[in-house]
């Protein structure tokens, strides 16, 4: 179990962090926090959101702010598993022998950005999940681990459509949280307008390590969470099916299928990261709920009713969440 001490650190460092990323990026402290909560839980992060609106920035303040190696993988439609992993080539010694050897790729690093990654081809993705599940990539039957830390914080715009292939269930389900950049509101417009193009902004320093970045993680496994906030946070999971024990009729009528496994793993760890924000030492059910839905919405898969009646997958696990808090699973209420 987590002593007082380190529960302060964690916060000290969390906050740290957060400061130095504040640098660089204009308000979106929903977005800052789901990073970093994401960063804490060792799990990887989808950002969603318009072009233009600081992701890259966000991505890049992080691994600056921790003194990590970061690397930015530009996906399009052209590219290749090998520009991602990595292939063997063909050298030659000073003596004349040749020999293949692996040349990485820009996947060997603490923090990779997969910038617009939905433009990649189906086969060009599949490269990325040995790596975000794995932790190791695999060329030429040889296995290559990845650094630790390792995170994966991938980009997406919703607004283009032309040359993208959306992300497979299997991939989507990979990422820890899937966060949505919100566009800036007029002030927060302004102090970027004035930063950019003035010149009066500073530069992220380096405040924490990659070995602080493991100390998070250890700490969050020893926040222990009750029985009775477990079993609130299973009946959320298995709410969103469609069918069997335990569904809602919200997820009846709107959803396909419902959260996996992996969904579960990712609220129960996010609400002990939300724990240790608020300086307790075990799960509430307000955890849970707050983790709720960026650790569910990429997860569902809603139907064409959901589409009609115009749906998001927000508003079924809010209507979720509701219905199992009340113990009332039979309302709709849209």
């Amino acid at each position: 179990m987590a002593s007082e001490q380190s529960a302060q650190w964690f916060n000290e460092t969390f906050n740290k962090v957060r400061d130095e990323i504040r640098k660089a990026i204009v308000g979106q402290e929903e977005v800052v926090e789901g990073v970093l909560i994401g960063l804490a839980a060792n799990g990887h992060i989808l950002l969603e959101g318009m072009p233009g609106l600081g992701k890259t920035l966000l991505v890049r303040s992080l691994a600056r702010a921790l003194d990590l190696d970061f690397s930015r993988i530009q996906f399009t439609p052209d590219m290749m598993p090998a520009d991602v992993t990595g292939t063997n080539i063909l050298a030659q010694a000073d003596s004349g022998a040749r020999s293949f050897e692996f040349r990485r790729g820009p996947v060997f690093a603490n923090i990779v950005l997969a910038d617009e990654i939905n433009r990649a081809t189906p086969k060009t993705q599949s490269a990325m999940l040995e790596a975000m599940q794995e932790r190791s990539v695999t060329v030429g039957g040889k296995r290559h681990e990845l650094p630790e830390p390792f995170l994966v914080m991938a980009t997406q715009n919703p607004v283009e459509q032309e040359g993208t292939y959306p992300l497979p269930e299997a991939q989507l389900d990979r990422f820890f949280f899937k966060v949505l950049v919100p566009y800036p509101t007029k002030a927060e417009l302004a102090e970027v307008v004035h930063r950019t193009t003035t010149g009066e902004h500073e530069e992220p320093l380096s405040v924490a390590s990659g070995e602080d970045v493991l100390k998070l993680r250890s700490i969050v496994r020893e926040i222990p969470i009750a029985q009775n906030v477990l079993d609130f946070g299973l009946s959320i999971i298995v709410g969103t099916h469609p069918e069997g024990e335990g569904s809602t009729q919200i997820a009846a009528r709107y959803c396909r299928f419902g959260s996996s496994p992996r969904g579960a793993q990712s609220l129960i760890t996010a609400a002990k990261v939300n724990a240790l924000l608020e300086g307790r030492f075990n799960v509430s059910k307000e955890d849970l709920k707050k983790a709720a839905k960026p650790a569910l919405r990429h997860r569902l898969l809603l139907n064409f009713e959901a589409e009609a009646d115009g749906m998001t997958a927000d508003r079924v696990i809010d209507q979720v969440v509701q219905a199992v808090e009340t113990g009332d699973r039979d309302p709709i209420r849209l």
